[in-house]
C-alpha cells in the first residue's frame, strides 16, 4: 500500500516537472514570435482621396453651430484628424479613452474632430452620454463621402498645408498611434515604414 503510494506520487511530481518544462518552453516561444511580429498600423483602404494628395475642401457646422474648415492651408500651422464614429459601433466607443489621451499628448500640433452621420437625436444623446464635449463633433453625410468612409471607426490626418498625411481603419491605440507615428516619419502608413527597415536591413 505504501509503496504504491510512493509510486504514484513520484509519477505525479514527474509530471508536474515535465509540464513546467513544457510551459517555460512555450512562454519562450510566445517571446520569439512576439519580436518577430511587426506592430500592425492603420489599416488603409484604396478608396477616396490617397495619401499625398491635396484634401478637399469643405466648410462643416458642428453640433453646437461653430464652423470648421476641413483642408486647405492652416493659418496657425496646425493638423486635423478627422475621427469618423458612430453611436452604434461598439470599437469606436472602446477606443474614446484612447481618443482624449492623444487630445491631451498631441493637441499641441493636432485639432481633433470626430465626424458622423445619421438621426441627430441620437447623436447628441451620444455626445453626452459619452461626454464628448471636448471635440469639435460633426455630423456630415457630405464629409463621409468625400473621404469614401465606408467601414468605421476611421481616420485621416490632415497636415497644416491642406496635404492627406494618413488615414486608415483604427480599431485600437496601437493603431491609432501609429497614424501620428506616420506622419512624424513622414510616410503614408506604419506598414511603409516597416517595409522600408526591412529592405534596408536585408
Amino acid at each position: 500500500m505504501i509503496q504504491s503510494l510512493v509510486i504514484s506520487n513520484l509519477v505525479l511530481w514527474i509530471a508536474v516537472i515535465a509540464l513546467g518544462v513544457v510551459v517555460i518552453a512555450l512562454l519562450r516561444q510566445i517571446g520569439v514570435l512576439h519580436e518577430r511580429v511587426a506592430p500592425a498600423g492603420a489599416l488603409m483602404i484604396g478608396q477616396g482621396p490617397k495619401v499625398g494628395e491635396v484634401s478637399p475642401v469643405l466648410q462643416v457646422e458642428d453640433i453646437s453651430g461653430r464652423e470648421l474648415s476641413i483642408g486647405g492651408v492652416n493659418s496657425q500651422g496646425r493638423s486635423k484628424l478627422i475621427f469618423y464614429l458612430s453611436p452604434t459601433c461598439p470599437v469606436c466607443k472602446t477606443l474614446l479613452p484612447a481618443l482624449r489621451s492623444s487630445k491631451r499628448s498631441e493637441g499641441d500640433w493636432l485639432d481633433f474632430v470626430l465626424a458622423s452621420d445619421g438621426d441627430m437625436q441620437s447623436q447628441r444623446k451620444f455626445v453626452t452620454e459619452y461626454k464628448l464635449d471636448e471635440f469639435s463633433y460633426v455630423v456630415s453625410t457630405e464629409l463621409g463621402i468625400t473621404f469614401q468612409v465606408g467601414r468605421l471607426p476611421y481616420a485621416v490626418l490632415i497636415d497644416e498645408a491642406g496635404v492627406i498625411r494618413s488615414k486608415g481603419l483604427i480599431n485600437s491605440r496601437e493603431q491609432l498611434e501609429s497614424i501620428f507615428e506616420a506622419k512624424e516619419r513622414g510616410l503614408a502608413s506604419i506598414q511603409e515604414y516597416i517595409g522600408q527597415h526591412r529592405e534596408d536591413v536585408a
